[in-house]
């Protein structure tokens, strides 16, 4: 009889244990570098809103905004290693992971608007482009916009000669590099989470950024001048560390992308208007100048960085520069 009993009481808290087990929720960190007032700190507030809600908090997502988790320098590395689930970080960032197609992103003046590069990312290059990650241990998911560049110092810059021997805080890209040295500027890679302090001591001049970036870590207080240049892209791409991923029970994974998808609707529906807001605050903080530039003088702009796409053609890939060419209708020999 006792033995019985006892065999029950086991079997009972085997039982018990294993309900436990079976009621804890599948949790996913989500690691991002920028603030949670951007478009992708926002984006990825909705997604874990969607996610918690129609999964009935099966699935938890905690998100770590502005580096508390990693810094841009090593979260890469990090997701590889499985130490933390999901990133979205700059397309600047997989070059050096050695897919240096997404350096395309990079290329000056590439896309006029938003709606040009949506005929990349959402489109069948953006698909294979994405997919390369697969060998990185990797799953691309989607593209998050951010925006267009601005370039801030604390001299007015109007003319591409205005940079000369500025140095410059960029993202470890080659395109970049490469960028800032046709203008005669001193290229300086930085983890993002030390550009601040950087421009406040002087350890750099100045930098290129999106407002939305711009304003909610507050380089705008260590900068005079904003230059509405628009030369450059700035997005992301949400990323999952494959092994994680492909682990997950199906119907699970299958919420999870439809969560995402109408995440990445959402971010990249309010990506314009948040830099937009962005700017108009910098603007009426009083702190810094903002120069628009004329006609004219973006096309100086361009003419003297359009120069960068046939150098960096070898390490990206001339098919595929032209083959974002003809997808967004861009002419390099426009004048």
């Amino acid at each position: 009889m006792k033995r019985t009993a006892s065999l029950m009481v086991a079997c009972l808290a085997l039982a018990l244990t294993n309900v436990g087990l079976a009621q804890q929720p599948i949790v996913i960190q989500f690691s991002h570098v920028v603030t949670p007032d951007t478009p992708k700190g926002k984006a990825a507030e909705y997604f874990k809103k969607l996610v918690e809600g129609r999964t009935k908090g099966k699935v938890k997502v905690e998100v770590y905004p502005n580096s508390q988790l990693y810094k841009d320098k090593e979260e890469l590395e990090m997701l590889q290693l499985g130490s933390v689930q999901m990133l979205a970080p700059s397309l600047a960032k997989f070059g050096p992971l050695g897919a240096r197609e997404f350096e395309a992103f990079d290329l000056p003046y590439l896309f006029n608007s938003y709606e040009e590069l949506h005929k990349v990312t959402e489109g069948p290059l953006g698909a294979s482009l994405l997919k390369k990650l697969d060998a990185k241990g990797i799953i691309g998911l989607a593209y998050w916009d951010n925006g267009f560049k601005a370039m801030t110092a604390n001299k007015p810059l109007r003319k591409p000669e205005d940079m000369k021997g500025l140095k410059v805080r960029i993202q470890s890209s080659k395109v970049l590099e490469a960028q800032m040295r046709t203008v005669g500027a001193i290229p300086q890679v930085m983890a993002f989470s030390e550009v601040y302090q950087a421009l406040q001591t002087g350890v750099v001049d100045g930098t290129e950024n999106t407002a939305s970036n711009i304003y909610t870590q507050k380089m705008y207080e260590v900068q005079k001048f904003l230059t509405l240049s628009d030369h450059g892209y700035v997005g992301y791409a949400v990323i999952v560390n494959k092994k994680f991923w492909e682990g997950l029970p199906p119907d699970t994974r299958a919420i999870l992308e439809g969560a995402m998808r109408d995440a990445t609707n959402y971010g990249n529906h309010i990506a314009k208007q948040e830099n937009d807001t962005a700017l108009e605050a910098i603007r009426k903080s009083g702190k810094t100048q903002i120069i628009i530039l004329t006609p004219q003088e973006k096309h100086g702009w361009r003419k003297a960085l359009l120069p960068v796409h046939n150098q960096m053609a070898d390490r990206i890939g001339k098919d595929l520069i032209e083959a974002i060419y003809k997808a967004t209708g861009f002419d390099p020999n426009r004048d």
